[in-house]
């Protein structure tokens, strides 16, 4: 399923979930006629005290986890075209007649890696995509290779391969920064104290006799919202927040490459 489509689904739901459970909270926070409403909320207020705290450690720890993990990726992309374009660079190392199929395989290798993450969050188009740059990644190492056998050139060897090794590294950093998100089990936490704080902020409010929707409404969108910000922080390439900006250096070294 698209990651934009789940973030809003998501937040969605658990905007309507908390409404549910400001409103059960309220019922069960509201004294009946025979009880005494002080003693309803005896006691309480430590536990409502240490869930709120643990919802706002949980939500800086996600938000500030997603937004690290957002500078990564970021500065992943700028390492890929600076290895990228120091590889093309050394391209002038190899044989006078090696490097024009270089070069073409360089352009076809950066179409193929930016037509891939342009594509993502459809991953069976992006596979289809990176599997075409992993065969011209090998392409290129093998005229590399098959050129330093042919001339035991000292320059080759020791500008052009290491170049090229650097240039396929960080496809590896980039593939598992792409999969690397919040954990399951802590998002699945972040959610199930969510709806407990607004089981419990409800009962809080059951105090004042009569709900307060627009604080109901009001807290339940900033949870939501605050979350789908979370969401769409860890899946940069469908919502509102993108990776445009990196990706132009990439843009900007294709389009250099004749």
């Amino acid at each position: 399923m698209d990651p934009t489509r789940s973030a809003l689904a998501i937040s969605g739901l658990l905007f309507l979930g908390l409404m549910v459970c400001l409103d059960v909270g309220f019922r069960l926070g509201t004294p009946s006629d025979t009880a005494d409403s002080d003693l309803t909320h005896e006691g309480i207020g430590a536990i409502e005290a240490a869930v709120f705290a643990l919802l706002g450690l949980l939500l800086g720890f996600s938000f500030a986890g997603a937004t690290s993990r957002l500078d990564a990726r970021r500065d992943l992309i700028v390492k890929e075209a600076n290895a990228i374009g120091t590889a093309y660079l050394r391209i002038d190392l190899l044989p006078a007649n090696e490097q024009p199929a270089m070069r073409k395989l360089f352009r076809d290798y950066l179409d193929a890696r930016l037509s891939a993450y342009q594509t993502l969050p459809d991953l069976v188009a992006a596979n289809q995509d990176f599997a075409r740059a992993d065969q011209l990644q090998k392409d290129i190492w093998s005229r590399a290779v098959i050129a330093y056998e042919t001339t035991h050139s000292e320059a080759i060897e020791r500008s052009v391969l290491p170049a090229l090794n650097d240039m396929i590294d960080v496809t590896t950093s980039r593939t598992v920064a792409l999969h690397t998100h919040l954990p399951a089990l802590i998002f699945a936490l972040l959610i199930s104290v969510a709806l407990l704080s607004g089981l419990l902020a409800g009962f809080a409010m059951a105090k004042r006799k009569s709900r307060s929707w627009m604080h109901m409404i009001l807290y339940a969108i900033v949870v939501s919202i605050t979350i789908y910000a979370v969401l769409d922080l860890d899946y940069p390439r469908g919502g509102i927040i993108r990776l445009t900006a990196a990706d132009k250096a990439l843009t900007s070294l294709r389009d250099s490459i004749r």
